[in-house]
């Protein structure tokens, strides 16, 4: 297997995983879903709304249908800070993250 190809399946693989657990927080606790995710109403609602099968074939993109949120500098220095304590650098990570405007479907 080349390199691409082996990159390629595993972009797959991610794609899968972000999906399965987006349709799985959104199902539990929609509201916290979207926030944990940082995407809108729309979005969530399409997303909790596909079916296995399309589910799989979206997974199958070679793109990769997740991203970090982590554009603010401050957000991924929260994250990283070893000296805070892991409640408070989540804690203030999300504050960061809850400010920022959620993804819409374009």
């Amino acid at each position: 297997m080349s390199a691409t190809s082996e990159m390629l399946s595993e972009i797959k693989e991610v794609n899968l995983s972000y999906l399965l657990l987006a349709q799985r927080l959104l199902r539990e606790d929609k509201a916290m879903g979207m926030f944990r995710m940082g995407i809108n109403n729309q979005l969530a609602d399409v997303l909790a709304s596909l079916s296995f099968a399309q589910t799989v074939k979206l997974a199958a993109s070679n793109q990769l249908l997740c991203r970090f949120r982590f554009d603010d500098h401050a957000v991924l220095s929260a994250l990283a800070d070893k000296s805070k304590a892991a409640s408070l650098a989540g804690s203030h990570s999300a504050i960061l993250m809850a400010s920022q405007p959620v993804e819409s479907v374009n």
